[in-house]
């Protein structure tokens, strides 16, 4: 649908980024409705308003009236910039884990390879190494055309992102030519009042994802890869440990001083090629399989791909921090109960004499990964610091009595400070100890109350680390 914009300078849809010559949308959401923000667009300039319903504006106001203005918002701002997305190939990413370590090493690897691929997700925007931080992993569809935009300015060539099913939800992604969509796994997560009501609806947003892709690469060892394979209208490749387009073969744990790392065969049409991972997991291994298979669709010489790979690495995904010489320390953004899970299990594999993890869980929303959380700890971990993670307007203390409760007897203690915990983590720690600080990866604030407080989980730790004698 094509909408008269002429006279248009920008397309806003938060009234205080209002002014003359701006289009304003009303949007919906969970906490406000746009609609009532209207008048105080129209104070400071807008004349074009898109929105559900008539609006109470003096008469030079001019009122489009649409089904979703979601979808509106999508569509003007896709015509708005020019159609960016189409002088891009765009590779999109959904699941519950991996999508950002897959989309940052996709990326990696192109650009390693000689094109400019950009990145989009829950890490931030990185075009041309610059780095702008996003609020939502997908961004609403106004600044996703608009960072398309900046991509081509830029020089890029590909564009991979994180999908998140609020942006197939809220019609983030609409209109977006995908060249390839890529489904990494799923289990249950986001499933709240806010966010998703229950696993199938969580489950058809991810979904949304395939209907809109040339090619799908779907992970067929995850039980819900048919419902993403029905939903896919393209050409459908599969990766697998078992049957599929790319397996993985022989997988092996190996290890040096700074990397605790995979290696496998990969297969693919009867020929086989070595991949090594420097992060360790089984996880490690679908996310270098699923790179490998979509860097291949794009045309890059295997080669290339298999000697690039163990030189990607992605902040706050199993990021190992040079903190004492005789305790290693580990970063992740592990922040459910399955990414608990993995990610424990896997750090067990390795037989440390103590291994502690340092977690907690959000405010004011998915209330059940908080069991799902402390039943990871409990099985995996020897020892526990149960602190806060984005508490937001909810009491920090009784987020942790509610995950203290489903500890069991595993050995814990309690800081109600993020900070403060790891200062303990740090004073504590022995030797051999693995020591994982799990929930915030690359976040570098705190919610705390309505604020966003800066906090970087790295600096902390390396600073109380230098505060303690170190031994010779």
């Amino acid at each position: 649908m094509n909408y008269d914009l002429s006279g248009i300078a920008d397309i806003v849809y938060d009234s205080r980024k209002a002014k003359e010559n701006t289009a304003f949308v009303c949007l919906c959401g969970a906490a406000s409705d746009g609609h009532d923000y209207a008048r105080a667009a129209y104070d400071k300039g807008s004349r074009l308003f898109f929105a559900q319903r008539e609006l109470d504006l003096p008469c030079d106001a001019r009122v489009v009236i649409c089904d979703d203005t979601r979808i509106a918002l999508a569509q003007i701002s896709r015509e708005f910039f020019g159609y960016p997305d189409k002088k891009l190939k765009i590779i999109g990413i959904t699941g519950t884990k991996g999508k950002t370590t897959t989309s940052n090493m996709i990326a990696q690897i192109i650009n390693k390879c000689g094109k400019n691929a950009a990145v989009i997700g829950t890490n931030g925007i990185y075009i041309n190494g610059e780095h702008t931080p996003t609020v939502n992993t997908t961004p609403e569809s106004n600044e996703l055309y608009r960072t398309f935009d900046k991509m081509v300015k830029a020089g890029c060539d590909y564009c991979v992102m994180e999908v998140s099913s609020q942006a197939v939800k809220l019609n983030r992604i609409h209109g977006i030519e995908f060249e390839i969509g890529v489904f990494t796994n799923l289990s249950p997560d986001h499933i709240s009042d806010i966010e998703h009501k229950t696993y199938e609806e969580y489950r058809e947003c991810k979904s949304g994802l395939f209907a809109n892709s040339k090619i799908s690469v779907i992970n067929t060892d995850d039980d819900d890869s048919s419902y993403m394979i029905e939903a896919a209208k393209g050409e459908v490749y599969s990766i697998s440990f078992n049957e599929g387009s790319y397996t993985a073969e022989n997988i092996k744990r190996y290890s040096t001083s700074s990397v605790l790392g995979m290696s496998f065969m990969c297969r693919n049409n009867g020929v086989s090629i070595e991949l090594k991972t420097s992060t360790p997991g089984i996880y490690s291994v679908y996310n270098a399989l699923t790179v490998f298979s979509v860097c291949r669709l794009l045309g890059f010489g295997a080669v290339d791909i298999a000697k690039n790979l163990p030189y990607c690495r992605v902040n706050g995904r199993f990021e190992i921090v040079d903190a004492l010489p005789y305790a290693t320390f580990i970063i992740d953004y592990a922040h459910n109960g399955i990414s608990l899970e993995s990610v424990l299990k896997t750090l067990k594999e390795y037989e440390p004499p103590r291994l502690t993890v340092l977690f907690g869980s959000v405010g004011e929303r998915t209330q059940l990964r908080r069991k799902e959380l402390a039943e990871a700890a409990a099985k995996y971990a020897d020892f526990a610091i149960v602190t806060s993670d984005n508490p937001g307007r909810e009491d920090p203390d009784a987020i942790i009595d509610e995950i203290c409760g489903h500890l069991g007897g595993l050995p814990y203690v309690r800081y109600a400070k993020r900070e403060d915990a790891i200062e303990y983590a740090v004073n504590s720690a022995s030797e051999g100890d693995v020591i994982l600080l799990a929930g915030k990866g690359h976040e570098d604030y705190q919610l705390i109350g309505t604020q966003k407080i800066p906090f970087c989980e790295r600096d902390i730790l390396i600073n109380a680390s230098n505060k303690i004698k170190k031994p010779v």
